[in-house]
């Protein structure tokens, strides 16, 4: 499949693969969320690169959780997986089924409000049961139409896990949403691209580790971070609706 992108669009799809990398790691989440809005400026459909982030989360996901099961907080985790993963696997038929412009509003959509609630440090919240299911039905519906639920999730589980158990009981949640995934994918016979997943796993590789590295750092600096990222973010989001836009009145 790399084969049919120019140089620059390789050095491109190289650079947005250590990010996500980076920011699986060092945040403990939104690799998705903060890496396929840039991937659609490469190429707009979603359902190439999804399979191939998944193939990231299961591999990265697996090497951290190797020595970490112990600290996940398993019964939550069991709590909140019957909110989420039955709109998840809504979410996943909705990927396939739905148009290309549909889903790339969507996900820039989706983008663009986590780039606003995190450069005015509005972060998402909940201080009600009823409220904290909502987030959980309809983070795990955005993560299985485009993985970027995360931030929703998270939202709930930061006030319900302890921030020790935290970046391992998610990193199993994202393990079990994207297997999932990858089950329907493999019965609707979607192609997985797994040729060229593996062909980025060393590029991941380089990101995934620096994160490793840095996430205590980012932990400290939490707010400063998220706001240069949610500024990026409410950039690119402008950015890809403008395009989508523009391209839909040539078409009319």
């Amino acid at each position: 499949m790399l084969s049919d992108f120019s140089l620059y669009q390789i050095l491109t799809i190289a650079l947005v693969f250590v990010w996500t990398g980076f920011v699986r790691t060092g945040l403990g989440f939104g690799g998705a969320a903060l890496g396929l809005p840039l991937m659609l400026f490469v190429h707009n459909n979603p359902l190439l690169w999804l399979p191939i982030i998944a193939v990231h989360l299961l591999f990265f996901s697996g090497l951290t959780l190797l020595n970490r099961l112990h600290n996940v907080d398993w019964q939550y985790l069991r709590h909140s997986s019957i909110y989420i993963i039955p709109p998840a696997i809504i979410g996943v038929f909705g990927l396939v089924n739905l148009p290309v412009l549909w889903l790339n509003s969507f996900i820039y959509s989706v983008t663009l409000l986590y780039g606003f609630t995190w450069l005015f440090n509005r972060g998402i919240e909940s201080h009600h049961v009823w409220a904290d299911r909502g987030l959980l039905v309809l983070g795990g519906y955005i993560a299985g139409i485009s993985l970027s639920g995360a931030p929703l999730m998270v939202a709930v589980y930061m006030h319900n896990v302890s921030k020790y158990k935290l970046r391992d009981t998610l990193f199993v949640l994202w393990f079990i949403l994207v297997s999932i995934k990858m089950t329907t994918f493999i019965a609707l016979s979607v192609d997985l691209h797994f040729l060229t997943a593996l062909a980025l796993l060393p590029i991941a590789a380089i990101g995934h580790l620096v994160g490793l590295k840095a996430h205590d750092a980012i932990m400290r600096n939490d707010l400063l971070f998220k706001r240069w990222i949610g500024g990026g973010l409410v950039a690119v989001s402008v950015l890809g609706l403008w395009q989508l836009v523009s391209k839909h009145a040539q078409d009319l």
